[in-house]
């Protein structure tokens, strides 16, 4: 049977304080910093909060709890934009007044806001490790600092960020950025040690990953094949191409193929690797199998004919060519060469 805890979130360390309060245990403090240790009774790990002056908060978490537990928001007259990243493993969100519980998975960016009776619920499963990153948004005391961002805001998100009082309920989930993801880690393991300093530093970082959130979120709006910035998931993906055409490159599929293996469609797939290795997928491939060969015919006792087919090609006259294009050497040349270096 899950547990509940109710808790306030008018700020991020009202999080903290009031889950320390309903668990009867401590939490640390330092400067703007407030941190809880999950006690091992209930499970492990930590949720931390930073709260900087312009109504901008985050909430960094990393637990696993031995029994689910479920968080429901208080209500209340005012309520944070909150726009969670989830680092690890799937948990669930549902409103309170709403019947649809949305899954939000390892990878995946939700920006929601409720009502002022439209809480938030976040089920969390038992044994299983959750780590989070989420901006928690203060929209009035927020609001000087909201016009900073508008250029980079599209009409629907600007109705949301000026809905100060949390009149209208808000949900939009998506895939975040290789970006994003590199600017939460800079935050979550920054080690500076003056205080001053480090809360410079955090707040600069939240503002950062907030704006690239917004950027893709206007990104989100294309089409998949013209979208502009690589999300997580799909350099994921392409890492998983890459992996497979390494350990297949003998009898590798065709591109359509691969694409449906990593599941993203080609011109997703084409664009992947445009961005990430500055070819396409058939110049990779090209390129893994020269690389490929030469290493075999360093490091091997196998013959050109058979280092032929064990990189995927079927004509040894047009690995000859293509070999010598990028070296300068015939295969048959480089094979003796380097089997003369190695008895010498």
């Amino acid at each position: 049977m899950s547990k509940k805890l109710t808790i306030r979130d008018l700020e991020a360390s009202d999080v903290i304080k009031d889950m320390a309060d309903i668990l009867n245990i401590n939490f640390d403090v330092k400067h703007n910093e407030y941190c809880l240790k999950i006690p091992k009774k209930i499970g492990s790990g930590y949720i931390k909060a930073t709260c900087f002056d312009n109504g901008i908060g985050v909430l960094e978490s990393d637990y696993l709890l031995k029994k689910e537990l479920h968080f429901e928001h208080k209500k209340g007259v005012v309520h944070p934009l909150k726009i969670m990243f989830n680092r690890e493993s799937s948990f669930e969100h549902e409103f309170t007044e709403d019947t649809e519980t949305h899954a939000i998975n390892r990878l995946e960016s939700v920006m929601i806001s409720r009502t002022p009776t439209n809480n938030h619920i976040f089920k969390i499963p038992a044994n299983t490790q959750i780590c989070t990153f989420s901006l928690e948004i203060n929209r009035k005391l927020f609001e000087e600092k909201i016009e900073s961002f508008i250029s980079n805001m599209n009409e629907e998100l600007v109705h949301v960020f000026r809905d100060l009082n949390g009149i209208n309920k808000f949900y939009y989930k998506g895939h975040y950025s290789l970006e994003i993801a590199k600017l939460i880690e800079e935050f979550t393991e920054c080690d500076l040690e003056e205080d001053f300093m480090k809360s410079v530093f955090l707040e600069a970082k939240a503002n950062e990953i907030l704006i690239h959130y917004l950027q893709q979120y206007l990104d989100d709006l294309n089409t998949p094949e013209k979208r502009k910035i690589l999300r997580q998931s799909t350099i994921e993906s392409i890492e998983n191409a890459v992996k497979i055409i390494k350990d297949e490159i003998a009898n590798i599929d065709s591109i359509a193929v691969l694409a449906k293996r990593v599941g993203l469609n080609q011109n997703i797939l084409q664009s992947g690797f445009r961005h990430l290795y500055n070819s396409t997928v058939k110049e990779f491939i090209k390129n893994y199998r020269i690389e490929k060969a030469k290493e075999l015919l360093e490091n091997s006792d196998l013959n050109v004919t058979e280092i032929t087919y064990r990189i995927g090609i079927n004509s040894r006259s047009y690995f000859s060519k293509i070999f010598k294009k990028r070296y300068g050497i015939t295969p048959k040349a480089y094979l003796n060469k380097s089997r003369h270096n190695k008895s010498a």
